[in-house]
């Protein structure tokens, strides 16, 4: 965590999350060295911090990262014999500065090769996390609800696969876009979600994550799910203002609707319009619809939560997930009545395909405050209290258990 009143710290910090993909592909697509562009791309952030108190913040972190991680990789690559066709590559790469508009494209390609077709869809996912978004091995293995020295194993062999298949780094041919896109998809908005519930939301990773999705609609413009998937980000991204109140996780209900950017609502009711006229059902396209129902709504008493329990039905048979099930067992209990939902919590619990996830006793214990089973409820949200893995989620827990 960056240091109060330290802009240096603040400025690499800054720099990690907007740069670290950029600076990785580019080693990436020079030497085909996974682990190389990794560490070099380390020493790199390192060096920052050593050099930029004494010398100043430059005026583009980025190009001056992928400068000093090249240049790393180049003292590297020389004192390695095997290296001398990587050094040469290098070398030429090194005669072109980096610029802005390179950006896009190079995380794309990144993109496309991390979600090969060869590489286990799971690995697809970890890897693209990894070198894409910098997130440490633990963080992706939260995200993604696995252990994590299987997902350290799950990296290894997927860089290992690409280097022994002769992967190729690029985005692949119209034809062979298709079955890459589920994988692009789901790391696209695993990046988005990325920090959106902590204290600090990493707005970095949640641009670059939105401005790739719509880089993907112009290039897949046929396809219906990009457009739900941006559809969805836009959505999300509009209530972001109101999520976080002094520190405190804010409730959907509870959110002040005129902070919400409307821009973005109307920007994304209108992207999943088109989405929906292009083919209708795919499960992006539901999840963003479903985010639709929230976002027009003026406020909770209002929401159709009939036409949300249906989707969420209709999300659970196109992709299903037992956190697709928990929350359409909010939006029955809502549309039913709490008896109806709080009977699939339960249901949900006993079968525990969620166990360890926080927010199963969390909605238990939210249901069962509504239900006026206060002690059950108590007991719940403790419960939840331990396994919340977010400063602002445990301050909300706390609060309702001091309501309580």
């Amino acid at each position: 965590m960056t240091a109060p009143g330290d802009p240096v710290r603040a400025a690499v910090d800054a720099a990690y999350r907007d740069e670290w993909g950029q600076v990785v592909a580019t080693l990436i697509a020079a030497t085909g060295d996974w682990d190389l562009a990794e560490d070099c791309a380390q020493d790199a952030f390192a060096a920052a911090l050593a050099t930029w108190p004494r010398d100043g913040v430059p005026r583009r972190p980025g190009a001056w990262l992928t400068t000093a991680a090249r240049n790393r990789a180049l003292d590297r690559l020389r004192r390695d014999a095997a290296g001398a066709a990587k050094l040469r590559l290098l070398a030429a790469d090194g005669a072109r500065e980096p610029a802005e508009e390179d950006i896009p494209d190079e995380r794309l390609r990144l993109i496309f090769t991390c979600c090969h077709p060869a590489l286990p869809f799971p690995a697809r996912v970890a890897l693209t996390l990894r070198t894409l978004a910098g997130l440490s091995t633990a963080e992706i293995a939260r995200a993604l609800l696995a252990a994590e020295p299987a997902m350290a194993q799950r990296l290894v062999r997927a860089k290992r696969k690409i280097q022994e298949a002769g992967i190729p780094y690029r985005v692949p041919p119209a034809e062979q876009l298709p079955e890459r896109l589920a994988a692009v998809l789901a790391v696209l908005y695993l990046i988005f979600n990325q920090g959106y519930g902590e204290e600090d939301p990493d707005r970095a990773l949640n641009a670059e994550a939105i401005h790739l999705a719509r880089v993907l609609v112009r290039l897949m413009p046929s396809e219906p799910e990009p457009r739900g998937l941006l559809a969805l980000m836009l959505l999300h991204e509009a209530r972001r203002p109101a999520r976080m109140e002094g520190g405190v996780l804010v409730p959907l209900e509870d959110q002040d609707r005129s902070r919400w950017d409307r821009d973005l609502i109307d920007e994304g009711v209108a992207v999943l319009d088109r989405a929906l006229a292009l083919r209708r059902g795919g499960p992006y396209q539901v999840q963003a619809a479903i985010a639709a129902c929230h976002a027009t709504a003026p406020d909770t008493a209002s929401t159709d939560w009939p036409q949300i329990a249906a989707l969420y039905g209709a999300l659970a048979r196109l992709a299903p997930s037992p956190v697709v099930d928990l929350n359409r067992a909010v939006a029955v209990a809502m549309a039913e009545g709490i008896p109806s939902g709080l009977a699939l919590v339960e249901e949900l619990a006993a079968s525990g395909r969620l166990d360890g996830y926080h927010l199963l006793p969390a909605t238990r214990a939210d249901l069962l405050r509504r239900a006026g089973r206060k002690a059950e409820a108590k007991a719940a949200y403790e419960e939840a209290l331990e396994m919340a893995p977010t400063e602002p989620e445990r301050r909300y827990l706390t609060g309702r258990l001091q309501e309580l």
